[in-house]
């Protein structure tokens, strides 16, 4: 590959991490804020129909444009204009299809949709989110076909779109529609969805109207396009195992969603509301339980092509140095965060969702800890993938998912556990897919990391963190006596700010963190001398 063009394929990977972060976290924003308004049972009516659009999206998107962008990068290299013109054209059409039959499911079928998930409140929602299913596929095709061309200017710009429009219309709509009742201001907030979507959507076909136009140039002389149906073919081919792989935790997630309500109104003997406020308490906590893996997303983005390339030249060794590095940047990073969401639960969640319902506190300290799990499937998924195992992962989420769906069948309608059941089933689910992920990189690997070099020093300098933030926040609450929320919160910045430096002392002391790790992070030769590790 010319440099030039390896360039552009690094300088994409960068723009498109950064604009993950920045996308996860005004997505936290947009739900923190949005479940101070609506509070626990708005919140839970709100969650079931995101969890339905998240399922029904990833079907229509995930994956295909991935094969739109690698069939188009392909014809493109050979100067086949006419064949790029085929397979946009088929790729729109099919895109449009697939979102026009997930837009009518929630379009026409609101009510069956709520009161299959035990929420009949939520059929408002589900409503209002139908159009987003059509405008997004659309918005997929536009983003599949500038990834083919390496220009990842369109993806990263209208994600942003999308999310502020989420934010800003959906934070206004819910704050309006709120007098009315908690249904009304749950699907006003996801109405921001919707509009968020149109927006980046007509953004994306303004840009690529313009990009078309000057993709002019020569075509190769037997630039005849393939068959219309058998481009769609290829589509499918390329498309079908990523979206398997991508589609099974969100409909485990979304069976967890059916079940968690059902039990809590049948077993555990709550009312609609009761069950939807504990499932939105649940469902806030998940949004923190989140914020760790947007992080991961950077290096997961880069190590695929860094060791792709070594285990493509059979250098053995390195790859797995770079293995072993990336995977320990994810426990040095993804650790920390797990155990302070944990050791701070009370304070985070006073804090962010003040006059919510206690069991989040508990919530938030179990998926603390699993949102490192999560990190870790995340960076073992990219390691098997770049090893050109791609199928193992659907094999391992779906045994993890079926945990989870037992552990929560089984906890949830036990008044021990109630609705910690389910967080306890999030736990145990990605504890074992991350466990089967590294069992399976031992086993295909050429030549696998050693796994002590990778966890037992980062969970020892963790473990100094979490000790010290939790004695530096008992410390202030024996002597301020009784907690504001203003106090709470400067309290919650000054643990964390000392745990912080606790752990990097430790790492630096320890020489847990080495050179060789440091370099892959973006920026990485000039973090090494700033912390002046060589």
């Amino acid at each position: 590959m010319p440099e030039k063009k390896n360039q552009n394929y690094l300088h994409g990977a960068a723009i498109l991490a950064a604009t993950a972060v920045i996308v996860k976290i005004l997505g936290a924003v947009y739900k923190i804020a949005l479940g101070n308004i609506i509070g626990d049972e708005g919140y839970g009516h709100f969650m079931v129909a995101h969890n339905i659009y998240a399922l029904l999206l990833t079907l229509s998107t995930a994956g295909l444009p991935i094969a739109v962008s690698k069939m188009i990068s392909a014809a493109d290299a050979l100067n086949r204009r006419n064949q790029i013109k085929r397979i946009f054209s088929v790729a729109t059409i099919s895109f449009c299809s697939l979102g026009a039959l997930g837009t009518a499911i929630m379009l026409f079928f609101p009510n069956a949709l709520a009161m299959f998930f035990s929420d009949p409140e939520a059929a408002k929602s589900i409503l209002v989110l139908s159009p987003s299913i059509l405008l997004v596929c659309l918005m997929s095709a536009y983003r599949g076909y500038t990834q083919g061309h390496s220009d990842m200017k369109l993806t990263s710009i209208s994600q942003i779109i999308e999310v502020l429009g989420k934010v800003v219309f959906g934070l206004i709509f819910a704050w309006i529609f709120l007098k009315q009742g908690l249904s009304e201001a749950a699907a006003g907030a996801i109405a921001g969805v919707t509009i968020g979507s149109a927006l980046a959507c007509i953004y994306s076909a303004i840009y690529i109207r313009k990009m078309r136009r000057g993709k002019g140039g020569k075509t190769a002389a037997n630039d005849r396009p393939d068959a219309p149906g058998q481009i769609f073919n290829n589509l499918l081919s390329i498309a079908i195992p990523v979206v398997i792989g991508s589609s099974v935790l969100h409909l485990i997630n979304l069976i967890d969603t059916k079940l968690v309500m059902k039990i809590l109104q049948g077993k555990a003997g709550l009312d609609l509301s009761e069950a939807a406020a504990l499932y939105g308490v649940y469902g806030k906590a998940q949004t923190l339980f989140n914020l760790p893996s947007s992080f991961i997303v950077p290096l997961t983005i880069s190590v695929i092509p860094a060791i792709s390339a070594l285990a493509a030249q059979r250098k053995n060794r390195e790859a797995a140095e770079a293995m072993q590095s990336s995977m320990k940047i994810t426990t040095l990073l993804a650790f920390p965060a797990g155990v302070g969401l944990s050791v701070l639960a009370k304070s985070i969640m006073s804090v962010l969702y003040p006059g919510s319902a206690m069991e989040g506190v508990g919530l938030l300290a179990i998926l603390g800890i699993a949102s490192y799990f999560v990190c870790l499937c995340l960076i073992t998924n990219a390691i098997l993938q770049a090893y050109g195992h791609e199928r193992l992962p659907i094999f391992t989420i779906t045994i993890g998912g079926i945990l989870k769906i037992c552990i929560a069948y089984a906890l949830v309608g036990n008044p021990k556990f109630g609705i910690y059941g389910a967080a306890i089933g999030t736990l145990a689910c990605d504890a074992v897919i991350a466990t089967l992920n590294l069992l399976l990189i031992k086993k295909v690997v050429p030549k696998s990391p050693s796994y002590r070099k990778i966890f037992i020093k980062p969970i020892i300098s963790s473990a100094l963190m979490g000790v010290s933030a939790y004695a530096c926040f008992s410390l202030f609450e024996k002597v301020t006596g009784s907690f504001g929320r203003l106090s709470m919160a400067l309290s919650m910045v000054a643990s964390i700010i000392v745990a912080v430096i606790v752990y990097l002392i430790a790492i630096i002391a320890t020489k847990t963190l080495t050179y060789e790790d440091v370099i892959l992070l973006p920026k990485g030769e000039k973090l090494a001398k700033l912390l002046k590790i060589r």
